[in-house]
């Protein structure tokens, strides 16, 4: 059963996206500083006329306090949550519910990371004890589970798994290098791809996406508002978060060619957009290609291809930057990297852009043909246990 939604009940009337990737020249307060005053110029407002504050963060402070100190918000409810890589997402979907509700008239969802400076590379912290039913597993190598289960379900044979991974990172990178913000800026071979040293199983270090720093935000108004804003609003048509129950390592029947989670949210959220081919009516996605074999994986979880299929479509061109559905137009986490609270409203910045004609050289075609339609995807976590977000915005209100 789907939610019920707040279909055309608010809209997005500004956006902020600093530049991902190794900021040694600045810090947590920096990023969240341009970011917020990038979207608030961007709406033509000032942070007094903020009403309430959404703030995701995984690692990279605690409490509202992160962003009300470097910002000097006076005397506002400034919320901070996190929800693993979908953190970036929950902040936006919490500051939409907020304004649908009637709380607040405007709202900030806004978020950071500042991973660069941890130390290693990847992910801080720890994990806590458990009961032991989960494997003592890396990111890459839990992930890298999807690609030979894949391969083997649908009977594709391992030098032709290789080509389809190693054409969506030759193609996540493309678009990267016409995106000034991303932290990888120029194309890359795919023999470079193809023949980069293994990290984990099958996967290469191209398959991965990077570590970097990095923020963005959002301003919400109702969306009977929106154009005293600007004349060219973002209307939210959906949004739908799930959790699994986090039964895939023990549940003999989880194949590691699916998640879940994300069918669950894909479904719920198209329910509430009204969206009946998601294929045929969107102008371009961006999804969670933390890893390449997950981007695979989701081109089938979100309904852009049949099952045992989305391989094909890829070797084909479906979703490259001029094809039928164009997926990551901006390089997707594979040339941002991701920063964990970020990387959610990168997203729907890119989907901001497009849909205002605002992308430059990226500009998807299909947006000039009429396609009004745009889908952010997070997910976090690893396959069989995770959480997932679906978004659905649009350039045009339904009457």
């Amino acid at each position: 059963m789907a939610s019920n939604g707040i279909r055309d009940r608010v809209a997005i009337v500004g956006m902020g996206c600093t530049a991902f990737g190794e900021r040694w020249d600045q810090g947590v307060n920096d990023l969240l500083v341009d970011a917020a005053k990038d979207a608030l110029a961007s709406a033509g407002v000032e942070l007094r006329d903020v009403d309430a504050f959404w703030l995701g963060t995984l690692y990279s402070g605690q409490s509202g306090l992160t962003l009300s100190r470097p910002l000097k918000i006076d005397y506002k409810p400034v919320s901070r949550l996190e929800n693993y890589c979908a953190t970036g997402s929950e902040a936006f979907r919490n500051a939409c519910y907020a304004v649908a509700s009637g709380a607040y008239d405007v709202a900030m969802a806004i978020g950071v990371e500042k991973l660069k400076d941890s130390g290693i590379s990847g992910l801080p912290g720890f994990t806590a004890p458990g009961d032991g039913t989960r494997a003592g597993l890396t990111a890459p190598a839990t992930f890298s589970l999807l690609a030979p289960a894949y391969a083997k379900r649908y009977g594709v044979d391992d030098a032709t798994l290789k080509e389809v991974m190693t054409r969506i990172a030759w193609k996540n990178h493309k678009n990267g290098a016409l995106n000034p913000r991303a932290q990888f800026r120029k194309e890359v071979p795919k023999d470079t791809i193809a023949c980069s040293p293994l990290v984990a199983g099958p996967l290469g270090i191209f398959d991965c996406s990077g570590v970097s720093d990095g923020s963005a935000a959002a301003i919400i108004v109702r969306a009977e508002d929106a154009r005293r804003y600007t004349d060219t609003p973002l209307y939210v048509k959906a949004l739908s978060f799930v959790a699994g129950p986090a039964a895939g390592p023990m549940d003999p029947d989880y194949d590691y060619t699916t998640f879940p989670e994300v069918v669950a949210s894909a479904t719920d959220a198209y329910a509430q957009a009204g969206i009946k081919d998601p294929r045929q009516e969107l102008a371009m996605a961006e999804v969670h290609d933390c890893f390449t074999p997950t981007e695979l994986v989701l081109m089938e979880d979100l309904g852009f291809a049949s099952r045992g299929t989305a391989w094909k479509e890829v070797l084909a061109g479906t979703f490259d930057l001029d094809g039928e559905l164009a997926v990551n137009p901006d390089g997707g986490l594979k040339s941002f990297g991701h920063p964990i609270g970020a990387s959610g409203l990168r997203m729907l910045f890119e989907a901001w852009l497009q849909l205002r004609g605002e992308a430059g050289q990226r500009q998807v075609a299909s947006i000039a043909r009429g396609r009004k339609l745009a889908l952010t995807h997070n997910l976090g976590g690893a396959p069989g246990e995770c959480v997932s977000f679906v978004s659905v915005v649009g350039s045009e209100r339904s009457a």
